[in-house]
């Protein structure tokens, strides 16, 4: 059985899909954009911010679905431009300094919203 997660400290859906699925154990959250969720507002002056706010989405997702950065098994990052790999990394590495989950990092022609990247998750409960 799929149950669909959703959390008012996260963004909610841009589209027709869900913050967050659950099934069998595994949480798998769509691609947060670096939204603020009080506002709405997308950061897309600082790779930084942006990526830190996507993260704090993707730990708030997590969060409401009893689990946590640190059961997190796979990340996919999608980037509007490859150059920002290393500052992305740096935050990045701030999420995950002991655990280190499976991860892609690709660039991308265009995200929603025009944004300066997406990540998803995949983490166990």
């Amino acid at each position: 059985m799929v149950k669909i997660l959703h959390t008012d400290k996260a963004p909610a859906a841009v589209g027709p899909y869900s913050q967050a699925t659950e099934v069998n154990g595994f949480i798998f959250t769509s691609g947060q954009l670096p939204l603020i969720p009080e506002t709405g507002e997308l950061i897309t002056d600082d790779i930084k911010k942006a990526t830190a706010r996507s993260l704090d989405n993707i730990k708030a997702i997590l969060e409401e679905a009893g689990s946590s950065m640190d059961k997190v098994v796979k990340v996919n990052i999608f980037l509007d431009d490859i150059k920002d790999f290393a500052a992305v990394n740096e935050v990045y590495s701030e999420y995950f300094s002991e655990h280190k989950p499976a991860r892609s990092c690709v660039e991308v022609a265009k995200l929603p919203k025009n944004g300066l990247l997406e990540i998803e998750a995949i983490a166990v409960k």
